[in-house]
């Protein structure tokens, strides 16, 4: 595998040569808002190639990577057994268009892993994933009423983006011009972690609401995870109203544990949004549940939903070997062991240099505050010190570690991730701290 000595100092000017061209092309030169490091300053580095827990620039700087591709990357980027079993599928074809015995296959695997899936339609994104979700929540109880929770990040569909997290968090943006009110109007926002505050919105909405959503651990705020009790409380609540309960693992499903974070807790919602890691890298999102409930999409009913490249058979072979992958005994162990190293190292370093922090982990993913907390909700993260963590950001980056462009944002670790990469994490940590 490629690898050399993580930088201490890096050049940028190609990656500034080339995001200066781009935003004469693209708005705000990006695909995706996060990526033009808004919140944290200065220019974005341009990707030229990743590789294991690495990434190289343009400039050929090295980085350690704890974004991942936003999650996807658990075994490592171009990982040689996905790549391999990729060249094998091009040579078959780009897009079927038409069932694949590969749909099957990682059907079965979903199903298997994930507990509330009896079910399930491949679509390709997890913005995909959570429209369809809703529209057969609404569809299957004759309400038309959903709660979120403030902070939580389910795609830039209209009726989602009340209150959401990921980069509307990350610009400031309350909602988004050009959403309608007629769009939001139906969609309820609660607090996350306040069982008080979804009861009340069930008591002054009667048999009005379809269901509640939300990110079982929050990932699109900052990390937070859910307080004891908090998501038995929704699987009570929604049982006792004759609503469905909505896990959105697009983030956590196959990272946190192998069936999720339904897995993890012991809660089994009604249905289930799935994504990243279940693409192996690759554009993919998926939903699934109980089959009276998935029986209503068509063909096999009445509610419709149709994608050109859904099941895309170079997406299902990534996935396939993934989820292949991850089922090697220890894995999840390892997972959680370096990541803890990793939070538990970064937040011993903030205490002894001064720094107001917080933040945890589980298994694969984390997060790091520089607020006092704890944070249980988007309002206690909004606390939180970000021109600070943007200085933290952009010493990191000049010391070869590559986090996640906003206080706002989960970070993710790898199996490819090394003891060395932690500690060589924790001891750029520390230098940049001591000074911010």
């Amino acid at each position: 595998m490629e690898r050399t000595l993580v930088n201490t100092t890096i050049k940028t000017a190609k990656s500034q040569e080339i995001f200066t061209a781009a935003q004469n092309l693209m708005p705000g030169g990006v695909s995706s808002p996060v990526r033009a490091f808004k919140s944290v300053g200065g220019q974005p580095i341009v990707f030229d190639r990743v590789n294991g827990a690495y990434i190289w620039d343009v400039d050929n700087n090295q980085y350690i990577d704890y974004v991942g591709t936003w999650g996807p990357a658990i075994c490592g980027h171009a990982h040689p057994e996905v790549i391999a079993a990729l060249h094998g599928a091009l040579e078959k074809g780009t897009s079927f268009g038409a069932p694949s015995l590969l749909e099957n296959i990682l059907a079965e695997m979903v199903i298997d892993a994930v507990k509330s899936v009896e079910m399930v339609r491949f679509v390709n994104s997890g913005t995909e994933a959570c429209m369809a979700v809703l529209r057969l929540m609404r569809a299957f109880t004759g309400r038309d009423k959903i709660i979120k929770f403030e902070g939580c990040y389910h795609g830039h569909a209209d009726m989602f983006l009340v209150k959401a997290g990921s980069g509307v968090a990350t610009l400031g943006l309350p909602d988004s011009p050009g959403v309608p009110k007629s769009a939001t109007v139906n969609t309820l926002t609660a607090p996350f972690n306040d069982l008080e505050a979804v009861l009340a919105l069930f008591e002054q909405n009667r048999d009005e609401i379809a269901g509640v959503i939300l990110e079982p651990i929050v990932g699109n705020a900052g990390f937070i995870a859910p307080d004891a009790g908090f998501l038995e409380g929704l699987r009570e609540i929604t049982h006792e109203h004759g609503a469905l309960l909505v896990f959105d693992e697009v983030m956590t499903g196959f990272r946190i544990a192998y069936g999720g974070a339904q897995e993890k807790f012991g809660i089994i919602p009604d249905l289930t949004t799935l994504g990243k890691v279940i693409g192996g890298g690759l554009p993919v999102g998926a939903y699934g549940g109980r089959r009276d409930i998935m029986s209503m999409i068509a063909p096999a009913g009445p509610v419709y939903q149709a994608g050109t490249l859904s099941g895309n058979p170079l997406a299902m072979t990534a996935g396939i070997k993934t989820l292949e992958l991850l089922q090697k005994s220890g894995n999840y162990e390892y997972l959680d062991k370096i990541t803890k190293k990793l939070t538990d190292g970064l937040l011993k370093i903030a205490q002894e240099t001064g720094h107001a922090a917080c933040g945890g982990q589980i298994s694969a993913m984390f997060g790091l505050f520089f607020t006092q907390g704890p944070v249980h909700n988007y309002e206690d993260a909004k606390k939180s010190d970000t021109p600070k963590f943007g200085r933290f950001h952009r010493g990191m980056l000049e010391r070869g570690i590559y986090l996640a462009p906003s206080q706002f944002e989960a970070g993710f670790t790898s199996l490819a991730h090394t003891e060395e990469d932690i500690d060589r994490t924790l001891e750029a940590a520390r230098d940049v701290m001591s000074g911010l």
